[in-house]
């Protein structure tokens, strides 16, 4: 198989869809067996026990909130893409009643492994740089830059050394953002310059690009990097009504926590110049609800506690 092939592949990678709610299940079973390949491991074919251990924190961490996670969707559905397939007959699996696949102790109870197939172990196989652009395709299309270094960290696959053609962002959108809120963030005020230049500061999506949220700046807010990053992973919101800062209760820290998140809880976050430029509602709910570490922080009578 060629690369540009394999690549195309990969690409294809059918991802399930509800209108706009995010399912990153099968980006990141994906993501975690390009890294086990690229460690050199002989065994390619990987038990589910392993997958589950592996995947359930990482959709906890970089998925949406959900009373439950399931590795076991990805285990199984990733086959319908031809990238993937099991050490086991699928039609001797027992299935659920509903959801046509099996559930995850029937994987357990028959020892089933999965992995990339033969001809496409074949061609990644000792080519770290094919592997590599794979991964980088797959970050980009599924989460936003903030989170990469993390989840490459996480599932040991190094990047450091390939070079990838990396996705050029549009500047236009960050001049315009920076400029609606007056180059401040929006939450801590933050304002470090040399000279014309802007230091520290972004414009952050609120809907994120890899969802469809667009580029325009009734989907932007400018935030200082640190809270651009938190803010992606989910530790605080923005209320719908009064833009008010919201706090996650599962964030929580010693050192700086209360300076960089709790003081700003309950608190309205800097609005732009002008009320046009203000975010969409539905952009906010968007952010609240696939991307929001629910619940909320309490804070009685609308002061932070």
């Amino acid at each position: 198989m060629d690369n540009e092939h394999l690549k195309e592949l990969f690409r294809k990678i059918n991802v399930w869809k509800r209108g706009d709610q995010r399912a990153p299940h099968k980006p990141l079973l994906t993501l975690y067996a390009l890294s086990r390949l690229s460690t050199g491991q002989k065994n390619s074919r990987i038990p589910y026990q392993e997958v589950d251990e592996a995947l359930r924190p990482l959709l906890a961490q970089f998925g949406p909130t959900r009373k439950s996670y399931h590795p076991e969707q990805p285990f199984w559905w990733l086959q319908t893409d031809g990238i993937w397939e099991l050490d086991i007959d699928p039609a001797t699996l027992p299935r659920r009643k509903s959801g046509n696949n099996p559930t995850k102790s029937q994987l357990l109870r028959h020892n089933v492994h999965g992995g990339f197939p033969q001809n496409i172990l074949q061609t990644l196989q000792g080519n770290r740089s094919l592997i590599s652009e794979i991964a980088y395709e797959i970050l980009e299309k599924h989460f936003p830059e903030s989170m990469h270094d993390e989840i490459l960290s996480i599932i040991g696959l190094d990047l450091s050394k390939t070079i990838v053609n990396r996705t050029v962002r549009d500047p236009a959108f960050r001049e315009t953002v920076l400029r609606a809120y007056e180059y401040r963030c929006a939450v801590c005020g933050l304002d470090i310059r040399i000279g014309n230049q802007t230091l520290g500061l972004e414009a952050a999506h609120v809907k994120w690009h890899q969802a469809g949220g667009p580029s325009t700046v009734d989907n932007g807010i400018a935030l200082c990097i640190l809270h651009h990053k938190i803010f992606d992973y989910g530790a605080f919101t923005i209320s719908q009504n009064d833009r008010q800062l919201i706090v996650s209760e599962k964030a929580h820290g010693t050192n700086g926590f209360n300076e960089t998140l709790m003081q700003h809880h309950g608190k309205p976050v800097r609005t732009p110049v002008n009320p046009a430029y203000s975010i969409k509602d539905s952009y906010i709910r968007w952010h609240e609800r696939e991307v929001f570490k629910k619940p909320a922080r309490y804070f009685p009578d609308g002061d932070c506690q």
